[in-house]
Formats: structure tokens, C-alpha cells, sequence
């Protein structure tokens, strides 16, 4: 009768601790995990922090009400810090009046004086994007109380 074949692991002194989870014999040079910090558990911990000062802030629940300067508030008018925090989140609005196509020859040549024709008319709605999104159309008007500045009357706002 033959002899069973032996692992190369068979080699190794496996053995079972207490733990359930066989170990190797002898010293070793890894480093005891126990007794040092774990940076997946300190993650962990820093995250759950996080996740509860969020719960203690309050959800974002409820429907959308101006106050008196218009700006929009959520809720029942009790503002949270969550809340607070992203109402005062900043964005980036632009008003596209236009563009305009042209080879970079042309381009080279501009100068001071130099007018370039865009693709809409006066009169066109332009697009009102927030973080390079559309989200409405509007009609470029001056300000009653400043005429000698453009504001943007929102003429449709965009389906979402």
C-alpha cells in the first residue's frame, strides 16, 4: 500500500489555538495584530461618529417653503444643521447667451473692437445652469433697481 501524498503545508506546524483558527508554529515576524490599532476599525469608529451627529442633525424631510427673503427652506421651519449645512452649500450659476463656432484662424486674428456673432437672436430665451446643468429658461431684462444691470426673469424651468 502506498503512502499518502504530503502537502507542502504538511511542513508547516498548523495547529489549532483557541481561537478556532490554526496558527503557525514557533516564532513568527509578523507583528501582533492585537496589540496594535486597526486602521480599518478607526475608520470605522470616525464613520459611525459621523453617521450619528448626522441622525442628531435630522433628515432632510418635508416640502419645500420660501421665507420672506425667498430663499427656499424645507421642513416644518425648524432648521437643523444638516439642513443649514446644505442650504449654504455654494453653486455655480451661469446664464448662456449664446456661443459661437469659428476656426482658430479667425480666432488669432481677433482683436480689441472685434465682434463675434453668436447663435441667438435678441429676444431668444437664454439657459440658466447650475454646476454646468440646465435648469431653466429665462429672458435677460435690466434691474428696476439698478438699470445698469442684467438680471434674468425665469420664463420655464426644466423637468427633472
Amino acid at each position: 500500500m502506498s503512502e499518502p501524498k504530503l502537502s507542502p503545508l504538511d511542513d508547516l506546524d498548523l495547529s489549532d489555538d483557541d481561537s478556532g483558527l490554526p496558527s503557525l508554529g514557533g516564532d513568527t515576524d509578523l507583528p501582533d495584530l492585537e496589540a496594535s490599532p486597526d486602521p480599518l476599525d478607526d475608520a470605522i469608529a470616525e464613520l459611525q461618529d459621523v453617521l450619528g451627529k448626522d441622525q442628531a442633525m435630522g433628515p432632510l424631510e418635508g416640502e419645500t417653503e420660501q421665507d420672506e427673503t425667498g430663499a427656499a427652506r424645507i421642513g416644518d421651519g425648524k432648521d437643523t444643521g444638516l439642513q443649514n449645512l446644505v442650504m449654504s452649500l455654494p453653486v455655480q450659476m451661469d446664464v448662456v447667451i449664446g456661443s459661437a463656432e469659428m476656426p482658430v484662424s479667425e480666432l488669432i486674428g481677433m482683436e480689441a473692437g472685434s465682434v463675434v456673432a453668436l447663435n441667438r437672436k435678441i429676444g431668444d430665451s437664454v439657459e440658466i445652469c447650475v454646476n454646468g446643468m440646465k435648469i431653466a429658461s429665462g429672458e435677460i431684462q435690466t434691474l428696476d433697481d439698478d438699470p445698469s444691470r442684467l438680471g434674468v426673469k425665469i420664463t420655464e424651468l426644466v423637468e427633472s
